[in-house]
């Protein structure tokens, strides 16, 4: 469920920024994932626990098309020139500032 919240402290995958909130995002967008019957989410593919301002970011930066076809990995994501600025930035702000994404 990519807008659940885990109401546990534990760091964000992509930042490492320890965080009181994550997200789930799906590495595979769900509407590029085969469902055979919508109720069961477990075929919905892999998820990493994200802050909500890198999963903003990442929204904000790449189409659906673009993270199913090349940004499939957190290590895949971390990588990309956009996202590695972004995710210098990100590590040294306090977990609770509220940020604006940007492309």
């Amino acid at each position: 469920m990519p807008n659940r919240l885990l109401e546990r402290e534990s760091a964000c995958e992509l930042c490492d920024r320890p965080c009181p909130q994550l997200t789930a995002h799906h590495l595979t967008p769900k509407q590029h994932t085969k469902r055979k019957n919508k109720r069961h989410r477990q075929d919905l593919g892999p998820t990493i626990d994200i802050c909500p301002p890198c999963h903003k970011q990442i929204h904000t930066l790449f189409t659906n098309k673009e993270l199913a076809a090349d940004l499939h990995s957190a290590d895949l994501l971390k990588s990309h020139p956009a996202m590695e600025k972004f995710l210098n930035w990100i590590a040294k702000q306090d977990p609770f500032k509220k940020v604006r994404t940007r492309r």
